[in-house]
């Protein structure tokens, strides 16, 4: 598990809303959004990288930076982790069922992209036990261009990982474009802090020249 600090309630500026969001009937909630993925995919396709790998490896990699998203209830305490992992589903060529692969972030893309082609490639188990709280989680759902998308319920009402999920993408008036969802936390992250992780994916898959050599 990353290392991490345990947040003083007291003098948090968020504590009441965690405290009121963290009483509510359902706290997670969910928003869908399209992203323009033109340059991404062009880069990726050159240099022979994942899809898969490559998106996870980006997702991650902002939302790392922004702190609203690596804050998790821990032992009934309100902690922030220095780092989150990636947990992914993924399928097999010529496999209809998933497996959940655990790969810890990296410093670069190469990087990354690498240690989730070995991971996958070795790991031959679908499930390799319970999913650690410093994680995020993802679910592609690459058949299917949707608007909205909804997900299992623990029913854990301290759950705060953050779920990502993309869809089948599309060309639109010469560009393409993914549809995203995110669902979070709401005692931890707020619409603003979802449209700040949009911004953020948005400027990285437009820059990724930069970002990937």
């Amino acid at each position: 598990m990353s290392a991490y600090k345990v947040i003083d309630l007291k003098n948090w500026k968020r504590a009441i809303h965690c405290e009121v969001f963290r009483k509510s009937m359902q706290p997670q909630y969910g928003v869908s959004f399209e992203l323009d993925i033109t340059n991404f995919l062009k880069i990726i396709r050159e240099k022979g990288y994942s899809f898969t790998f490559s998106f996870v490896y980006i997702v991650s990699k902002c939302a790392n930076e922004c702190e609203e998203f690596r804050y998790r209830f821990q032992d009934g305490e309100v902690v922030l982790f220095e780092r989150i992992d990636t947990s992914f589903t993924y399928m097999d060529e010529g496999e209809e069922l998933f497996k959940v692969v655990n790969v810890p972030m990296k410093d670069s893309l190469e990087e990354y992209v690498k240690a989730a082609e070995e991971t996958v490639s070795a790991q031959k188990e679908y499930f390799t036990g319970p999913m650690g709280n410093d994680i995020y989680q993802f679910s592609p759902f690459p058949w299917v261009s949707f608007t909205h998308i909804s997900h299992t319920d623990s029913g854990r009402k301290d759950n705060a990982t953050p779920l990502f999920d993309w869809g089948k993408y599309y060309i639109r008036d010469g560009r393409t474009y993914l549809p995203f969802s995110v669902q979070v936390h709401h005692s931890f992250v707020d619409g603003l802090h979802i449209g700040m992780l949009a911004d953020a994916l948005q400027v990285y898959l437009a820059g990724i020249e930069s970002r990937s050599s």
